[in-house]
């Protein structure tokens, strides 16, 4: 599937009312990581209540131990503060860069917005060197927008 032909998939996903709302975000995580070859990580992470740092959430590939996230530190923590999307082309790059698998060469994340205040985000890892583009990234935020209104 291409990114435009998932965007009716993710849709229907969040329309599914039946399921909890860390569900479909599960059910998205899966889709995302099965259709999209160089997807090799896909999951959220939210703002842990008040205080400055995310929270893991649903999740599909490797486990990782990095359920906590310090505002700031990594990607991830950076995209809290910026309030902008992130595209890391080379992670070895980075000097700022968590490492959750020796096998990923690439991220991308994008925050979640509620009400203008970034709640969280999308984080994908690529175990292929700089695979993402601009479809990506817009494919991405369009996925944020959907998400944002089942939170």
């Amino acid at each position: 599937m291409t990114l435009q032909e998932l965007k009716p998939a993710v849709t229907e996903i969040i329309q599914q009312t039946e399921l909890s709302v860390d569900n479909r975000l599960l059910a998205i995580c899966a889709l995302l990581e099965k259709e999209i070859s160089y997807y090799n990580w896909v999951g959220f992470y939210f703002k842990n209540g008040d205080k400055s740092e995310l929270k893991l959430g649903p999740y599909v590939g490797e486990p990782t131990s990095h359920t906590i996230i310090p505002f700031g530190k990594g990607i991830c923590g950076q995209v809290a503060i910026s309030n902008q999307n992130f595209v890391v082309p080379d992670v070895s790059a980075q000097d700022n860069y968590i490492a959750c698998s020796l096998t990923v060469k690439a991220e991308i994340v994008v925050p979640i917005f509620v009400n203008n205040q970034n709640i969280g985000q999308i984080d994908i890892d690529s175990n292929t060197p700089d695979p993402f583009t601009d479809m990506d990234e817009r494919f991405l935020e369009f996925v944020c927008k959907k998400v944002a209104t089942i939170l």
